[in-house]
């Protein structure tokens, strides 16, 4: 196939029908506190997007963490979780390059609508594999199906988040993009606190293959936000995908310094501050508490994203947005590291013991690692809003689909980087390790780089540059 050809589908002149700019915020307006809603009510397209996204991510966070909690059952090896990310980073990184040159060469809807049918066919796969493993015993089922199937859906799921994420500025006026970033870290919050929340409580009830079917379910109702979407044709000509859209696309992000720079520190951030691969082993054998206690510990990161993105409103009076993506980078780091001590307390006795009988729950030491799961949730998300409003607003719409593979890439490739980071050390020294050394590196990493690096902390939102 030729790679410098341009897509069958005619380019479009005409941007879709835009909402007029909303008027100057007064200023008893300008002291409002809370999240601005305003996207959903100027866009009816971005809010069926927007509420389709909650429901079916919700679905999917139960699914990750049912994997999760299944593989340790089956095994009862943290290295063995670990590798459910680790397996699918290499597919991932293909699929987050591919899927952005896809989504700037074609409809992006129709991307959408490709990659959801994919995922849905993989969700029905892991209730097979489920069926199957509570029918016959884990003795009698090979794991590498679950690795494939987990793949598979990463793959489509990086596609259609690269994908979703440019379409943004194609529904919604361009002073919006900031707010429209507030409100999905809304949807992200609630999709990562319910998700895991009630993965634990559906896996110790219902067991492993009706879990998976409610996920089913739900990307089922999820899905009607994708099919109302307008036409997303390419707004100019494109490269089919291929060796010359990939270049084109690098050569563009090696131009970009305040982008390359907003990539590092998040894959600085992800690879060495992320715990939830030993959550399935503190759960049963530290803290106590069981697949409940792994519920719980997750959805207190996304409890914290969705505070933060809860009280966003001020973010839109935030200019300094390079400054702020270091500052909140810097307290993520300090928490991965405050929960890590806390884990070292608990092995180490100072809260009591819950011994291996996950029934006794360290009750103060689940609440001090809430409170620092908390903490990464909320500096998390701030520096998500920030770092996602600099990569829509800094770059030309023919090349988003592209960088937002790769942002994409990064955001999905880091933590499963640091799945195999905290997997691997934890198997060789102890759970508490990890996040300890992890947080103080986070913080000592972003420091120096952006002494290296000022213009990305100089980054100004009333002037951007790539």
């Amino acid at each position: 196939m030729s790679t410098n050809e341009p897509t069958t589908d005619e380019p479009t002149t005409e941007r879709e029908p835009q909402p007029k700019p909303q008027p100057q915020p007064t200023p008893q307006s300008k002291r409002r506190l809370f999240v601005d809603l305003s996207p959903l009510r100027a866009s009816p397209a971005f809010a069926r997007l927007w509420v389709g996204s909650l429901v079916s991510g919700i679905g999917a966070q139960l699914t990750v963490v049912a994997v999760g909690l299944q593989v340790y059952e089956l095994t009862r090896s943290t290295l063995a979780v670990a590798l459910v990310g680790g397996i699918a980073l290499v597919p991932m990184i293909i699929a987050g390059l591919w899927g952005g040159m896809l989504a700037d060469a074609f409809d992006r809807r129709r991307v959408l609508i490709t990659t959801a049918i994919i995922s849905w066919l993989s969700i029905l796969g892991l209730v097979g594999f489920a069926t199957a493993e509570a029918l016959y015993g884990p003795n009698h089922v090979p794991l590498w199906p679950l690795y494939a199937l987990t793949t598979t859906t990463t793959m489509a799921s990086t596609i259609s988040q690269a994908t979703r994420s440019a379409v943004i500025p194609r529904i919604l006026p361009a002073d919006m993009v900031s707010r429209a970033s507030a409100l999905n870290g809304i949807s992200g919050g609630l999709q990562f606190t319910i998700g895991p929340a009630f993965a634990g409580v559906l896996v110790a009830s219902i067991g492993f293959p009706l879990t998976f079917a409610v996920d089913a379910a739900l990307f089922s109702i999820g899905f009607l936000g994708i099919l109302t979407l307008p036409k997303l044709k390419p707004l100019a000509a494109t490269a089919r995908p291929g060796l010359k859209s990939l270049r084109d696309g690098l050569h563009y992000l090696r131009s970009a310094p305040i982008v390359q720079m907003s990539f590092i520190v998040d894959i600085i951030a992800m690879t060495f501050g992320r715990p939830l691969v030993l959550f399935p082993a503190i759960g049963a054998t530290v803290i106590g508490g069981g697949a409940v206690t792994v519920g719980v510990l997750t959805a207190s990161i996304a409890a914290g994203a969705f505070l933060a993105s809860l009280f966003s409103g001020p973010v839109r009076h935030v200019h300094r947005h390079g400054l702020a993506v270091q500052r909140s980078i810097a307290v993520y780091g300090g928490c991965v590291a405050l929960f890590g001590a806390v884990v070292a307390a608990t092995e180490f006795g100072w809260f009591g013991e819950a011994g291996a009988n996950p029934a006794p729950v360290v009750v103060i030491a689940l609440v001090l690692a809430v409170i620092a799961l908390v903490g990464m949730g909320v500096s998390d998300e701030i520096s998500a809003i920030f770092r996602s409003t600099i990569l829509l607003t800094a770059t030309p719409d023919e090349m988003r689909g592209r960088l937002q593979g790769v942002f994409f890439v990064v955001v999905g490739g880091g933590p499963r980087v640091g799945d195999l980071y905290a997997g691997i050390l934890a198997s060789l020294a102890a759970l508490w390790f990890p996040p300890v050394l992890g947080g103080l590196m986070i913080i000592a990493l972003v420091t120096v780089l952006m002494r290296l690096r000022p213009a990305m902390r100089d980054y100004d939102a009333r002037t951007p540059t790539a």
